[in-house]
């Protein structure tokens, strides 16, 4: 079964990122690197990519004649995906462990983080119903 783990933030979380020292940044983005080596290892990765900030985001919708209708940005918001992982993953429980490995990454000065991850499962035909 294929998973979404979407990485979600807000505003003050991402400055407060842009002010880890370099050594802080490298040693997180050295953990994210590590959990897609053994996922790859393990067949289990499938992708992942960080996201635009949401000041970048608009909502598309169809107009009348189906012209591109866009709204946003969405100053109002409080949180914000970050960007993804795609997993492919015999259970639900499995994708769950491997968002807490992303959401405990080192943060400043080693501290543990607890970034929100939310898990949800890719639908495609065949997949039938959540688990």
């Amino acid at each position: 079964m294929k998973y979404i783990l979407l990485m979600t933030g807000t505003k003050e979380g991402v400055d407060a990122y842009k002010s880890w020292s370099e050594k802080d940044i490298q040693t997180h983005f050295a953990h994210l690197t590590n959990i897609r080596k053994d996922l790859s290892k393990s067949g289990e990765f499938v992708g992942t990519e960080g996201l635009g900030m949401p000041q970048q985001a608009k909502v598309v919708r169809a107009g009348k004649d189906s012209t591109p209708m866009t709204d946003g940005v969405f100053p109002e918001a409080k949180e914000f995906v970050l960007g993804y992982w795609i997993v492919d993953v015999e259970t639900a429980e499995r994708a769950y462990e491997i968002a807490a490995l992303l959401s405990g990454g080192p943060g400043p000065g080693g501290t543990r983080l607890s970034i929100p991850i939310e898990v949800r499962q890719i639908m495609t035909r065949g997949s039938g119903e959540l688990q």
